[in-house]
C-alpha cells in the first residue's frame, strides 16, 4: 500500500487516502493497520473511521459482518469463497460478453477484464463502498479485493479514509423518486433525469458539511427492494442481475452437471425460490468448498435460507462519502468512476413513486 496524501486537524477529523496494488485477483489489506503504524496516535487518538473505496469490485465488509467473521482474514476468505460458487467465473454472465458492450472501444474490449461475478459476490455478499468501525481495540480493518488480477493487467486500487471523534446529525428528510414500471428492474440513482444526486448535493451545501456521510435508506416497511452501490452497467443490470433476483443459484448450476445432484432440477420459483430446502443443498456446497468454520456456515446459510426478496437484505441501506477533497471547506459527494447508488426491485411499490429515507451526518 502506497499513501498517496494525508491531512491531519487538531480541530477537525483526520483523512488519508491510499492506494493498493493487488497480488491476486481476490486479495486482503488490512488498512487500519497501516494507518495505525505509519501515523500512530495522530489516527489513533480518533474513536471513530470511516473507510472508504473507490470501486465497485473492491470494498469493505459491513462492519457486523466482519465482526461475526471475528475480523479474522481467513475467515473472511472463506465466507468470500461461498459467493465465488455461487457466481463463478465464467458462468455464461451477458455482462461478460465484451462484442456486446457498446461503450467500449475496440482498445477497451481488449483489456477489459470479464468480471460479472465480482459484481454479483460484491452486491451479494454484503461488501460496502464505505463503511463505518469502530477504533477498538487492534482489529484489523479488511480492504476486501475482488477483481484485482485480470487477462489485461493488474489493478490500482484508491481508498480514502476519515477518523474523526463523533457524529452530529444535520437533516433527515424523506425523499421521492420515480419508480420503475418493470416489476423486477435496478435503477440507477445517479442519473441526472432522477434529480436525486442534485438534491442531496444541494443538501449538503447548505448546511456546510465538508466531512460527513449521507445515509440512504429504505422506509422500515420496504419489504420489495434493495440498495447498492456498484456499476450501472446495462448488461449486468438488465439481465445478470435479474437473474440472480429470479433464482440465486442460476449461475452455480450452471458450472457442470457433477457440481450437485441434478442442478437444473432445482426448482426456479421466482420470487418464492428460497421455500426449496436450501439445507442439503448448502451442505453439499460447504463440503465441495472445504469449509468447517461454523460461524462462516451459520452467516451463509442465514442468506441461502431466505427468501429471494431478502437476498439483498444487508443492503437496505447504503452511506455515501462526504470529502473536502480540495481542502476548500465545502465537501462534495465522493464517488469513485463507475460508482452509481442503485435502486433494486423485484417487486414494484404499487404506485408511481418510490420513497427513501435520506439522512446527512457532520463528522467532528
Amino acid at each position: 500500500m502506497i499513501l498517496v496524501n494525508r491531512h491531519t486537524d487538531s480541530d477537525g477529523p483526520f483523512h488519508a487516502t491510499l492506494r493498493i496494488q493487488p497480488a491476486s485477483r481476490i486479495d486482503l489489506f488490512d488498512v487500519r493497520g497501516r494507518l495505525r503504524d505509519e501515523f500512530g496516535p495522530d489516527f489513533t487518538r480518533y474513536p471513530r473511521a470511516f473507510y472508504i473505496s473507490d470501486h465497485t469490485t473492491a470494498g469493505y465488509l459491513d462492519r457486523r459482518i466482519a465482526e461475526v467473521l471475528e475480523h479474522d482474514g481467513e475467515n473472511i476468505q472463506d465466507y468470500l469463497q461461498i459467493f465465488q460458487k455461487l457466481f463463478p467465473p465464467d458462468a455464461g454472465y451477458v455482462h461478460d460478453e465484451l462484442h456486446l458492450r457498446t461503450e467500449l472501444s475496440d482498445q477497451q474490449r481488449a483489456t477489459e477484464p470479464r468480471n460479472a461475478d465480482s459484481h454479483l459476490t460484491f452486491m451479494g455478499g454484503g461488501l460496502r463502498n464505505c463503511a463505518s468501525y469502530e477504533q477498538r481495540g487492534d482489529d484489523p480493518v479488511w480492504f476486501v479485493e475482488l477483481d484485482g488480477v485480470h487477462a489485461g493487467g493488474t489493478r490500482t486500487r484508491r481508498t480514502t479514509v476519515i477518523a474523526y471523534r463523533g457524529e452530529q446529525e444535520v437533516r433527515q428528510l424523506q425523499v421521492s423518486i420515480a419508480a420503475s414500471p418493470h416489476p423486477i428492474d435496478a435503477q440507477n440513482l445517479r442519473d441526472p433525469r432522477l434529480g436525486f444526486i442534485a438534491r442531496l448535493q444541494r443538501l449538503v451545501r447548505e448546511h456546510g458539511v465538508s466531512f460527513g456521510r449521507l445515509d440512504v435508506s429504505l422506509p422500515h416497511g420496504e419489504r420489495h427492494a434493495g440498495l447498492t452501490v456498484n456499476e450501472y452497467e446495462t448488461l449486468l443490470m438488465t439481465h445478470d442481475l435479474r437473474e440472480v433476483l429470479r433464482n440465486p443459484l442460476r449461475f452455480m448450476a450452471r458450472l457442470g452437471k457433477g457440481a450437485l445432484q441434478e442442478p437444473l432440477a432445482i426448482p426456479a420459483k421466482t420470487l418464492n425460490y428460497a421455500q426449496y430446502d436450501a439445507v442439503q443443498l448448502f451442505n453439499e456446497l460447504m463440503d465441495r468448498v472445504g469449509v468447517r468454520r461454523s460461524l462462516v456456515e451459520r452467516l451463509v446459510n442465514r442468506a441461502l435460507a431466505v427468501p429471494v426478496s431478502h437476498f439483498l437484505r444487508m443492503k437496505r441501506g447504503i452511506s455515501l462519502p462526504v470529502l473536502d477533497r480540495r481542502g476548500e471547506g465545502s465537501g462534495e459527494i465522493g464517488w469513485g468512476t463507475y460508482q452509481s447508488p442503485i435502486l433494486v426491485q423485484w417487486r414494484g411499490p404499487g404506485g408511481a413513486d418510490r420513497i427513501l429515507d435520506v439522512r446527512l451526518v457532520r463528522f467532528v
